[in-house]
């Protein structure tokens, strides 16, 4: 069975950075693309960034330049490096595999961003 543990949110000042870590288990063979999503507040789920397993990034317009996505092939395991945070950057980020062509989904961890 495969899950998704992720870890790292919090409550950072403006300007601050965060690292999020989503580790995959129940796994056995490559997965194809790992990313992150989040959800504010009364707002539809959106994407922040993936990485494909041949090494293809795309982030979302409004992180370029201030989140950095990353993985550990050996660990199973995807990060989010997230700097010069802002107040909007405030929501629940999920982590997201595509994995023998089914997505999965971590339970989502708080990143609150704020003065």
């Amino acid at each position: 069975q495969v899950q998704l543990v992720e870890s790292g949110g919090g409550l950072v000042q403006p300007g601050g950075s965060l690292r999020l870590s989503c580790a995959a288990s129940g796994v056995t063979f490559a997965i194809s693309v790992m990313g992150w999503y989040r959800q504010a507040p009364g707002k539809e789920r959106e994407l922040v960034a993936t990485l494909t397993n041949g090494g293809w990034i795309n982030y979302s317009d409004s992180v370029k330049g201030r989140f950095t996505i990353s993985r550990d092939n050996a660990k199973n395991t995807v990060y989010l490096q997230m700097n010069s945070l802002k107040p909007e950057d405030t929501a629940v980020y999920y982590c997201n595999i595509d994995y023998l062509s089914r997505l999965y989904w971590g339970q989502g961890t708080q990143v609150t961003v704020s003065s």
